[in-house]
């Protein structure tokens, strides 16, 4: 079992390193749907596995010098982001206070990925028909930042395509431009998810070493993954991203039915 929690977190973050959308968009539906651990602590690994990914990715660009993330637009992103976390973990906890049967929680959860990804691969489809904006309002980047950061921590994704739709439209940017800048917000949300959960205690129980193995497949992928990226066109990437995102409609169908 611990070599299958490797090898979808390691095959998760190659994905999500060359999209631009963390991994946690693959790895919490699919752990969710093997059914390996409870809905709160896959929620939990599976941010900290997108945090040391989008760690890696990001740092790595700054240091090499080809960082495409632009900072007028970016930091206010960012800064809505962490902000978004903190709400977006809080909007769990409340959710699973509602609540006590995880499995309810779980399925609200795959039905909001479900919807997303669904108007992600519309968006993705359609997009060379669809007006693009290129916003610069620091106040509008920071609301932006705000909604992504609330999805990506409260779904525990990380960020997922969601990311990729709002920098698309909103910013112009394209694939590759859009696939970095959205790492970048990821590990801003994903940092203060973390910080508020152990401040507040709301850590659930996990193993120790299963940590180890997410965190460390997460690092793995991320490395091979950038490394893909830089060797294929914004063309390859757009067609496996929409096929990424057939395979998770399906996947969130499936866990629906199965929490219900």
């Amino acid at each position: 079992m611990e070599i299958l929690v490797f090898l979808i977190c390691f095959f998760s973050s190659v994905v999500g390193a060359i999209c631009g959308i963390g991994g946690g968009v693959i790895i919490k539906p699919v752990l969710d749907a093997f059914g390996i651990m409870d809905v709160s602590a896959i929620s939990f690994l599976s941010g900290c596995t997108v945090l040391s990914m989008t760690a890696y990715s990001v740092v790595r660009s700054k240091l090499s010098g080809s960082s495409k993330i632009d900072q007028a637009t970016g930091f206010p992103l960012a800064v809505g982001a962490a902000v978004g976390g903190v709400a977006g973990k809080n909007l769990f906890q409340i959710i699973k206070s509602i609540s006590s049967d995880g499995d309810k929680v779980g399925a609200i959860q795959a039905a909001c990925l479900l919807v997303v990804t669904i108007g992600t691969l519309l968006y993705t489809l359609n997009k060379e028909r669809i007006q693009t904006r290129s916003v610069r309002q620091k106040s509008v980047c920071v609301v932006i930042g705000l909604f992504l950061g609330v999805m990506s921590s409260f779904l525990g994704i990380g960020g997922g395509p969601v990311n990729l739709v709002m920098l698309f439209y909103f910013f112009s940017m394209d694939t590759k431009m859009a696939a970095e800048n959205s790492l970048y917000i990821i590990l801003f949300s994903q940092i203060t998810s973390l910080i508020v959960s152990i401040a507040t205690g709301t850590v659930p129980a996990f193993r120790i070493a299963m940590l180890f193995l997410m965190v460390g497949g997460g690092i793995c992928g991320g490395i091979c993954g950038r490394g893909i990226n830089k060797k294929i066109d914004s063309k390859m990437v757009d067609r496996l991203f929409i096929w990424l995102m057939i395979l998770m409609i399906g996947i969130n169908i499936y866990n629906i039915f199965k929490f219900v």
